[in-house]
């Protein structure tokens, strides 16, 4: 659905070339949530308007539902857009226009007629649950009804690509939550393909199966969500991660200073999808016929599954520990060790 093949974009200025993408390759396949996270300047806003159009590469071919957004211009570059839609952080909403007409616009712009817009209004207030407030203005509506309108603008020519830029950084997190419901919803109804753009990881881990992780230009590192999130590989990544941890947790994560001094070893294990729900520890415990004491534990949940980490504390020799490993990482639940004495 959008293939991105050695981006580059570099802006001219008075004081030099700035390179605002380097050398970006990207695969977004049909129907899927796609996430790109990274903080300002990492280069995410390029993209995005690299994705709709609104700028050009230096280098490389983009293409986006068949089109060849890169090298379209004129009638064929506006055509290729009406398959590539936008929701906007700050809703840009027309605040002289009710919700029907805000919805109504894209529309008129593309010469619907009055009925079809009509049907196609009504359908869209149902989807993103505005019933009732159809005549509504803007600043009658909260952020996130406001948010609601701007995915129901969006919807309205029927894309095939849905572009999220920062869509729910205004929001409330409670809020948040629902507009992300709406979106998973949507993809799920619809099959639309869905590109999110944040700095907010636990967007990412709420709703994306694939994400692309942004620094200074370049994608540093990329894969499932679930993959990136249980095994992150550059440090920005492990930063965005621990920021989910902070979002979801109360608790402060696994200290190692807590545990100094204890005989025997510490183990960290990573559990998987089903692997969550299985008495494997119990299952440890009566075949090794061990004392196991559970010192951290987390579960989080992503839309392709959950994984868990516990950290366990285990009095044994070295050799009974190495059985203990080689048993855990049979059940497939990963296992390291994180301490042994």
């Amino acid at each position: 659905m959008i293939v991105l093949s050695n981006v580059s974009k570099v802006f001219t200025s008075s004081s030099g070339n700035i390179t605002a993408l380097d050398n970006i390759n990207l695969n977004v396949e049909k129907g899927q949530i796609y996430g790109i996270v990274g903080y300002s300047g990492a280069g995410k806003s390029t993209l995005i308007r690299l994705l709709n159009g609104l700028e050009t590469p230096s280098s490389g071919s983009i293409i986006v539902a068949g089109q060849d957004i890169a090298g379209a211009k004129g009638e064929k570059l506006r055509q290729a857009r009406l398959k590539v839609s936008m929701v906007f952080q700050h809703f840009n909403l027309l605040w002289s226009r009710t919700v029907g007409d805000n919805i109504a616009f894209p529309m008129q712009i593309a010469g619907v007629n009055k009925r079809q817009i009509k049907q196609r209004v009504a359908e869209l207030i149902k989807l993103v649950g505005l019933e009732g407030r159809e005549q509504a203005y803007p600043s009658q509506l909260s952020g996130g009804q406001k948010q609601r309108v701007g995915i129901a603008r969006a919807l309205a020519n029927n894309p095939d690509v849905l572009l999220c830029d920062e869509a729910t950084s205004a929001l409330d997190p409670q809020t948040t939550d629902s507009i992300l419901e709406l979106l998973l919803d949507i993809n799920r109804q619809l099959k639309l393909t869905i590109v999110l753009i944040t700095h907010e990881m636990h967007v990412v881990r709420k709703i994306c199966q694939r994400v692309a992780v942004m620094e200074n230009g370049r994608i540093v590192e990329e894969g499932p969500v679930l993959d990136v999130f249980t095994h992150p590989q550059q440090p920005i990544t492990q930063t965005f991660v621990r920021q989910v941890s902070h979002h979801d947790e109360a608790r402060d994560p696994f200290n190692p200073q807590w545990v100094q001094g204890l005989n025997g070893g510490i183990l960290k294990l990573t559990f998987l999808g089903g692997q969550t729900q299985q008495p494997v520890i119990a299952e440890v415990i009566q075949q090794f016929n061990i004392a196991l004491n559970i010192l951290h534990g987390k579960i989080t949940q992503t839309v392709d599954g959950a994984f868990g980490e516990l950290y366990v504390h285990i009095d044994s020799d070295a050799s009974q520990l190495e059985n203990i490993v080689n048993y855990l990482n049979q059940k497939r639940v990963e296992t390291e060790v994180i301490q042994h004495a």
